[in-house]
């Protein structure tokens, strides 16, 4: 039987020999005997005609039929040829945004020069900046996150159907010891505190699982609260019966999208899982509704759900359903002590591509955002606490849109770096509705950018790098408007002259 990439190529032949006799449907079905519609589907890779129909095209076309049915294309489809043989394409999650491999073919072999070239630019830019197919992937999940607004109703509903049918606590109770125990019980997992702890290459691991035996490997100096979401995890691929899975904790090495995407499923049904979406909404709610922002209520909150600040943020995907509040980012930002850098390691822009975002180029992120300010704090404190929260009113300075910003900063331990989780809500007329507390006038507010090299507030006294990226933006403005500026003056000399 004939694969896709089979199909799809077979179907770039045709379309090539019958555009180079200058040849319709209606013409190429009278040479051929071969329907219209058949031909049709052909050239769209969803049919691959038997051996009669390919002699008779081959005919039609005065070839030998191996010449149509040999994988190589001719120089106009060589570059959509070698990308469908190399199953980027195929790989892709094309799927869940609704779109079909053929669709995405047919239009490149429209205008295959044009397209073929904007191929090529992309998969150079791949090789120039070092990105691997999990680059691709995990942008390809991130897309379908914010799609999505991180909300899974199937998800949401497997995670309440497990909490009553094995009767865990709605509320926050749930320890890993109950977690260990229905992995074990449920389905035939041997749990270890050791096995990989001693190796030095493995130090940044929490968990290792050893399908064939059905082992979990968990490094014995994670917290209660890492052993409780890698626990937690692990029932997520269990429960949603995931089968195409990473072995480690964090994804080492990607061998597929599905890999990818069931691992965000599993660490969704975990979050899910650890804290009940009636429980959290309801004590969101009760803090939104304050006049001022309670602080320790927040941290209290915390403490009582028993999770890391990146979980409970994760569970702040709530926002979008039960509050009408979709114009939100999250960020996870991680300090780097050997190079006294900041990593974004994290980032997920819902509803719109919002003026915070991911650099990589090396850049210094702004040390105004109240992420950054936590992590600097705790790096010169010399008994920080373990946990930062704070508030902050930010309005960038180019678009001069306003958000507020919730951030959590904690230490880091054996395998976690010192971290800040950062929400972002956009302060439009319905987050201003829903957040009463916003006038407090505790809440500090500050102007910001997204990183130094592309700021204009040059008497910034938090600036760490020039802003070289603005300068070059203004230098090549200037060349411009001297440009334009000298042809028309040579213009208006002509008109004088005449």
């Amino acid at each position: 039987m004939a694969s896709v990439q089979d199909r799809m190529i077979f179907g770039l032949k045709i379309r090539q020999y019958r555009q180079e006799k200058g040849w319709n449907f209606d013409e190429l079905s009278r040479h051929s005997g071969i329907s219209v519609s058949y031909l049709n589907e052909i050239e769209k890779g969803k049919k691959y005609p038997k051996p009669e129909n390919r002699q008779k095209l081959a005919k039609a076309f005065g070839v030998e039929e191996q010449v149509l049915i040999h994988p190589r294309l001719t120089k106009q489809y060589a570059p959509l040829g070698e990308l469908l043989q190399s199953n980027f394409l195929n790989e892709l999650p094309l799927d869940l945004f609704g779109i079909q491999l053929q669709e995405v073919v047919e239009i490149i072999a429209k205008a295959p020069d044009r397209v073929n070239a904007f191929i090529s630019a992309l998969l150079d830019l791949a090789r120039n900046y070092s990105l691997r197919d999990e680059h691709f992937f995990l942008a390809s999940l991130r897309a379908y996150q914010e799609l999505h607004f991180n909300y899974f109703e199937d998800l949401e509903q497997a995670a309440t159907a497990f909490v009553v049918e094995h009767q865990l606590p709605a509320h926050p109770g749930i320890n890993s010891d109950q977690l260990a125990q229905l992995l074990c019980s449920l389905y035939g997992y041997r749990i270890q505190s050791d096995g990989f702890d001693a190796i030095a290459e493995l130090s940044q691991l929490r968990s290792i699982y050893l399908s064939s035996e059905r082992v979990l490997l968990l490094r014995p100096e994670l917290t209660e609260q890492q052993r409780l979401f890698q626990l937690a995890k692990e029932i997520g691929f269990n429960a949603l019966q995931l089968k195409e899975r990473p072995i480690t904790s964090s994804l080492l090495k990607v061998t597929s999208f599905e890999e990818v995407l069931n691992n965000f499923k599993a660490a969704y049904f975990a979050v899910c899982l650890l804290i009940n979406r009636e429980y959290f909404t309801e004590q969101l709610k009760q803090l939104f509704e304050q006049t001022r922002w309670d602080e320790n209520a927040f941290l209290s909150l915390l403490q009582q759900l028993n999770v890391r600040p990146s979980v409970l943020f994760q569970r702040f995907n709530v926002l979008s359903p039960a509050f009408d509040l979709h114009k939100i980012f999250f960020f996870r930002i991680a300090y780097h002590p050997s190079s006294f850098r900041y990593e974004m390691e994290k980032e997920l822009q819902l509803n719109r591509r919002h003026q915070p975002h991911a650099s990589g180029l090396n850049e210094h992120y702004c040390r105004r955002w109240l992420a950054i300010r936590q992590l600097e704090e705790m790096k010169q404190q010399e008994n920080p606490p373990a946990l930062f929260s704070g508030l902050q009113r930010a309005t960038f300075i180019d678009s001069g849109e306003e958000y507020l910003c919730i951030s959590v900063a904690e230490q880091g331990t054996l395998t976690t770096k010192r971290s800040s989780v950062f929400l972002g809500i956009l302060l439009d007329d319905s987050s201003k509705e829903t957040l009463r507390f916003l006038e407090d006038p505790s809440i500090p507010r500050e102007n910001v950018n997204v990183t130094c090299e592309r700021c204009s507030q040059l008497d910034c006294t938090e600036r760490v790098a020039p802003p070289t990226v603005l300068q070059k933006k203004e230098q090549r403005k200037a060349t411009l408007e001297a440009l334009d500026q000298l042809v028309n003056t040579f213009k208006t000399e002509n008109t004088h002259r005449k």
